[in-house]
């Protein structure tokens, strides 16, 4: 099947490709960057032992970026933990982010949840969580429930190839291709889950000719081309709108580890892994800002000079923040609290303030 693709690895366009306004361009080079030097800290500050866990999005931050760039802030996200680049582009802040690293008292959802599943209501992005493709079927029932509403919004939802395995990939997108809702369905197909490469994953050519089973429109697309990643999702998404769901793969790498908690040497040559760092997103996206003169090295390195400033600020404001206060445990699940919840709590809060003493 083709894979959609406009930006070579030299940074130049093909014919074809889509005009996008170069403000939408900068702005997308920047969050990517951004992405990618946030991740790297993060590692660093785990490897330090200052965070407990960190995920990397390295060589996928045009899957998000580009896809979050095409939609419309109304449209509601359902990322995995590699979609960092969606809630920046939302305008979620660095220091934002890393106080949910960090899982202190700043954080929006009071480190109820482990580093890298972010989420925030204001930006409609749904908070991620860890079992694979749970999110698949919720996301189709959002998308439903906008039709229902006649809302000219989409749900998106993201994920990896390994999530296609699951039970819920089938029954979400079974219930979106029947009711004709409005979902695209982001797989990013990196080649591995986790250790176990996509070639033991399944036995068809790749995730986007399940499409055809389920009467949907199914694209493939080059994942570290934004020009192509921003183009077929902003198709996707109208043709949502117009006819019903879309399932997109895109082809990327996952050039990093799983997590902080696993080593890809175990499973993969380096030599594998360079075959892709000629397709860098950011790299062939900086060099076709750099041929069209809206770039230069030396923006570049004002611009990183900028961002890494920024992430020291905002970790050294996390380091003296607190921890999340020990009655927020019972809190924001129900409207009130039940008796035994309230029972709980004071015995907890009191057993806290006992220890303190």
């Amino acid at each position: 099947m083709e894979i959609i693709s406009y930006l070579d690895d030299s940074g130049t366009l093909k014919k074809g490709a889509p005009s996008i306004p170069k403000d939408v361009l900068l702005k997308a080079y920047e969050i990517m960057l951004q992405t990618r030097m946030v991740d790297d800290r993060m590692v660093t500050l785990q490897r330090q032992g200052t965070i407990s866990f960190a995920m990397l999005s390295l060589g996928e931050e045009a899957c998000a970026v580009g896809s979050a760039a095409a939609l419309e802030l109304a449209d509601w996200l359902y990322p995995q933990y590699r979609e960092a680049g969606i809630i920046f582009w939302r305008g979620f802040t660095i220091r934002e982010y890393v106080d949910h690293m960090f899982c202190n008292c700043n954080d929006i959802i009071l480190g109820r949840q482990m580093p890298n599943h972010f989420g925030s209501r204001k930006l409609n992005v749904v908070t991620v969580s860890s079992p694979i493709g749970t999110k698949i079927p919720h996301a189709a029932g959002c998308a439903y429930a906008m039709k229902v509403q006649k809302e000219k919004s989409v749900a998106v939802c993201y994920f990896g190839e390994g999530a296609s395995s699951e039970g819920d990939f089938h029954a979400g997108i079974n219930f979106a291709a029947v009711r004709k809702a409005p979902a695209i369905f982001f797989c990013r197909n990196n080649g591995y889950a986790i250790s176990t490469p996509a070639s033991a994953q399944f036995a068809s050519d790749g995730i986007v000719p399940k499409a055809i089973g389920y009467g949907i429109e199914g694209v493939r697309v080059d994942g570290n081309d934004f020009f192509a990643v921003y183009d077929v999702v902003q198709k996707a998404r109208q043709h949502c709108l117009d006819v019903g769901p879309v399932l997109i793969e895109a082809m990327t790498y996952r050039m990093g580890a799983h997590s902080t908690s696993d080593d890809p040497s175990k499973y993969r040559t380096e030599e594998e892994v360079e075959k892709w760092r000629i397709k860098d997103p950011i790299a062939r996206l900086g060099k076709y800002l750099e041929k069209k003169k809206l770039w230069s090295k030396a923006k570049d390195e004002e611009l990183k000079k900028k961002i890494a400033h920024e992430i020291d600020q905002a970790i050294e404001n996390s380091k003296g923040a607190c921890s999340p206060p020990i009655h927020s445990l019972f809190e924001h699940v129900y409207f009130e609290l039940t008796p035994t919840l309230e029972r709980e709590q004071d015995s907890v809060v009191h057993r806290s303030e006992s220890c303190q003493k």
